[in-house]
């Protein structure tokens, strides 16, 4: 976890020409990771879904796609809460970047075609930590079993 704050106050990321994850595209998969691991059972097609997720949302590449995944399962593995996640997040996104977190999360939860009841914790969990509506959660929840 010190890694992690370490790693938001080295760096921000309008400085940064490197090719390493700034705190936000960290924070957004440490939470998708956590997402994946909410049922106890994190499976490769979960990961895979993780690293396409934040490929697209983040405009990545293919390496620093997996950079950042790497990196953030490192520092899933040290998180105690995810306060510290959500907190940065909270702080620096407009309400429509953070819907569009909860979408993704949304899309993680639900890509087994089974919705476990800790996963649906999790999201919501999430999203009252980012100050998301419960109306906004119902309504991504809705947009991605429609689809």
């Amino acid at each position: 976890m010190a890694d992690f704050f370490n790693f938001l106050k080295s760096k921000k990321p309008e400085e940064s020409g490197e090719l390493s994850p700034n705190p936000i595209e960290m924070a957004t998969a440490v939470l998708l990771i956590e997402m994946a691991r909410a049922d106890f059972d994190q499976a490769e097609n979960e990961n895979e879904l993780i690293r396409q997720l934040l490929k697209g949302h983040f405009d990545l590449n293919n390496e620093q796609t997996h950079d950042l995944f790497r990196e953030a399962v490192t520092v899933a593995d040290d998180a105690v809460s995810l306060h510290e996640y959500t907190h940065a997040l909270h702080k620096t996104l407009t309400p429509e970047a953070k819907e569009e977190i909860i979408e993704m999360l949304w899309r993680l939860a639900m890509s087994d075609d089974n919705l476990d009841k800790h996963e649906d914790y999790l999201v919501r969990k999430i999203a009252d930590l980012l100050y998301v509506s419960n109306s906004i959660v119902l309504k991504m929840r809705h947009k991605v079993t429609s689809e």
